[in-house]
C-alpha cells in the first residue's frame, strides 16, 4: 500500500515538474506564441518572473496600500467577474458604491450628505481630472451667460501631482503652478491671490503634498479668496486634492478646516487605495452639491440593460475595489481608522526623531500634522561622504525603496528623502530600516562615495 502510494506521488510530481519547471524550449517574449502550453506551466513562468520585482512591503516610496486583510483578497476574488459599470446586472455592487459616496460626504462634512453626488474612479488621478472638468464646465457656462470669452481658462496649484499637469495639457487649461521660494515649499494665500483673475476656474490646494507630505493651508487660502471676491467680485472655487490626506485628516486632525465645512470647496478627490486602505485602483470624487456637477457631463448608457448615468474617463472595470472599500468602512468605522492612522503617525514621527539624533539630517517634515511618514535632507553645514542618492541606492541592496529627489521649481537645488508610514510598516520594521540606514552610513564612511550618482541612476526611482 505504501509502495503504491509512493509510485502515485512520484507520478504526480513528475507531471507537475514536466508541466511547470522544465519546458522544452523558451517561449517567445515579444511576439504572439504559436501554440499553447499547460496552465500550470504558464502560471509558473509568470510567477517566477514576478519574483524579480521588489518587495511591495519595503516600498516606502509609494503612498499606495501594500498590505490588506485576507477578507479583502477574498472579496477581490469574488468580484473579479463583476463589471462595475454594468449597474443593471450588478445592482448591489452599485448600491455599495452609492453608500461609499454618502459615507465620504458625511466624513468630509458635506451640507447634505444623504443626497451627495459622487462616484468611484480608477485611482485618485481620474477623480482629480473629473473634478477639473466639472469646474471648467461651470466656469465656461458662467462666462457664456455673461457674454464673455471663454477660451483662456487657468487653474492654480502648488507642487501638484502629475495628474494636474495631465489635466491642463489634455483639456487645454493654463496651469499656474506656484513655485517654491526660500523655505516656502507649499502654496501660500498671497501667492494664490497674485495669480487669480476672471479666467481662473479653480484653486487646487493639496492635502498631503507628495514631495513633503504636508497639508497646504486650505482655510487661509479660502479666507483670502473671500476677501478677493468682496473687493473685486471674483468668485473662485476650491477643489481639494486630498489623494492622501482625505483619509488622514478626518481621523488624525479633525480640527483642520479643509473640507466641505468651507463653503468655497466645491469638490474633493481622494485615493481609497492609499490611507483609505483599499486595494490598488480605488479612487473617489464627491461634489459639494448636485448642481456642482454639470448635467451636460453625465452620459446615459442604455445598452447594458437599463438607462445608466455615468461620468468617468474609464468604462469597464472590476467591482472588487468598491466592495473592499465598503468592507473597510463598515469593518473599521471612525474608531478603527483613527487607531490605525495614529499608529502610522507614531511610526513616521519615531523615524524622524531617530534621524534627527544622528546629527546628519535636517528634518523637513517630522511626521506630525500631515500624512504619516517623514521627510529629510542632509544638514547644510554637514560634510558627508555620501549623497541622499547614494543612500537610496545603498538601501536598495537590502530591498528598501526610499526615494531621494529634488524639490519642485524654485527649490530644485534641494534634495530630500522621505518614507511613507503606511499600514504594514510596523515599528519593528521601521527599526530594521533605520538599522540598515545606519549600516549604509558606516559603509560610506569606510568607502566614500564619489558623489557621481544622478537622480536617474539612484535606485531607479524617479519622483514626479
Amino acid at each position: 500500500m505504501a509502495l503504491h502510494g509512493t509510485k502515485e506521488l512520484n507520478s504526480q510530481l513528475a507531471g507537475i515538474t514536466s508541466k511547470s519547471a522544465f519546458l522544452e524550449k523558451p517561449i517567445p517574449k515579444y511576439r504572439f506564441p504559436k501554440g499553447e502550453i499547460d496552465s500550470a506551466a504558464a502560471y509558473q513562468l509568470v510567477h517566477d518572473e514576478l519574483l524579480l520585482d521588489g518587495n511591495a512591503r519595503q516600498n516606502l516610496a509609494t503612498f499606495c496600500q501594500t498590505w490588506v486583510e485576507p477578507e479583502v483578497r477574498q472579496l477581490m476574488n469574488e468580484c473579479v467577474d463583476k463589471n462595475l459599470v454594468d449597474k443593471d446586472e450588478y445592482p448591489q455592487t452599485a448600491e455599495l458604491e452609492s453608500r461609499c459616496v454618502h459615507m465620504l460626504a458625511d466624513l468630509w462634512n458635506a451640507p447634505d450628505a444623504a443626497n451627495a453626488v459622487g462616484c468611484s474612479t480608477t485611482g485618485s488621478s481620474e477623480a482629480a481630472i473629473l473634478g477639473g472638468l466639472a469646474l471648467k464646465w461651470k466656469w465656461r457656462e458662467k462666462r457664456q451667460r455673461d457674454g464673455k470669452p471663454f477660451d483662456r481658462p487657468n487653474l492654480i496649484c502648488g507642487p501638484a501631482q502629475i495628474c494636474w499637469h495631465k489635466f491642463a495639457r489634455y483639456f487645454d487649461v493654463e496651469l499656474r503652478q506656484i513655485p517654491c521660494e526660500g523655505s516656502r515649499v507649499l502654496m501660500s494665500a498671497d501667492e494664490v491671490i497674485k495669480r487669480c483673475d476672471e479666467n481662473t476656474i479653480a484653486v487646487v490646494p493639496t492635502l498631503g503634498v507628495t514631495f513633503t507630505l504636508q497639508y497646504e493651508p486650505v482655510h487661509k487660502i479660502a479666507l483670502a479668496l473671500n476677501d478677493l471676491e468682496e473687493e473685486f467680485g471674483l468668485d473662485v472655487p476650491l477643489h481639494i486634492d486630498a489623494a492622501s490626506g482625505g483619509f488622514v485628516a478626518p481621523f488624525l486632525h479633525p480640527d483642520v478646516l479643509w473640507d466641505f465645512r468651507i463653503s468655497r470647496v466645491k469638490s474633493i478627490n481622494a485615493s481609497g487605495h492609499k490611507f483609505g486602505l483599499a486595494p490598488l485602483g480605488c479612487g473617489w470624487i464627491v461634489w459639494r452639491e448636485a448642481h456642482d456637477l454639470p448635467e451636460d457631463l453625465v452620459f446615459r448608457v442604455k445598452y447594458l440593460g437599463g438607462s445608466m448615468p455615468t461620468f468617468a474617463l474609464n468604462f469597464s472595470r472590476p467591482g472588487g475595489q468598491v466592495a473592499s472599500q465598503y468592507y473597510n468602512f463598515i469593518r473599521l468605522g471612525r474608531e478603527g481608522y483613527a487607531k490605525i492612522l495614529q499608529s502610522c503617525e507614531e511610526v513616521g514621527a519615531w523615524f524622524g526623531d531617530q534621524l534627527a539624533k544622528t546629527g546628519l539630517f535636517q528634518i523637513v517634515y517630522d511626521g506630525r500634522g500631515g500624512v504619516p511618514g517623514c521627510c529629510w535632507k542632509i544638514l547644510d553645514e554637514t560634510e558627508t561622504r555620501f549623497t541622499l542618492y547614494d543612500l537610496a541606492d545603498r538601501l536598495r541592496v537590502r530591498g528598501w525603496q526610499v526615494p531621494a529627489y529634488p524639490l519642485p521649481a524654485g527649490c530644485s537645488d534641494v534634495v530630500v528623502q522621505r518614507i511613507l508610514a503606511r499600514l504594514g510598516l510596523s515599528r519593528d520594521l521601521a527599526g530594521m530600516l533605520f538599522e540598515d540606514l545606519l549600516r549604509a552610513i558606516k559603509h560610506f564612511e569606510a568607502h566614500p562615495s564619489d558623489k557621481s550618482l544622478s537622480r536617474q541612476e539612484a535606485g531607479g526611482y524617479h519622483h514626479r
